[in-house]
């Protein structure tokens, strides 16, 4: 006879903070798959990176991250915000 195992809520809500916790760790490289879109909104930039709208208008203002306008728009770069990520990851490890 087969065992049946029972998945819980609570089973399910530790599964979600441990994966979570592992797509956030430093060093993480974001892979750009077939589904994801070439440019990205400010709030979308926002939320990879977890910054403020204030924090994303100086990585504008310093040239650290390109953006390009249209309208009242900004776009960003996937790749660009990538590789900020990965420069960002780089720099912790090396201050250790």
């Amino acid at each position: 006879m087969a065992n049946i195992e029972f998945i819980t809520k609570e089973d399910l809500e530790q599964f979600k903070q441990e994966l979570f916790s592992e797509l956030r760790r430093p060093g993480q490289k974001l892979h750009k798959n077939s589904e994801q879109k070439e440019w990205l909104k400010s709030y979308e930039v926002r939320k990879l990176l977890s910054i403020s709208p204030g924090t994303l208008q100086s990585l504008r203002d310093s040239g650290t991250l390109k953006f390009s306008k249209v309208g009242g728009l900004m776009f960003y770069k996937y790749d660009d915000v990538a590789a900020l990520i990965d420069g960002k990851a780089k720099s912790n490890r090396l201050m250790r």
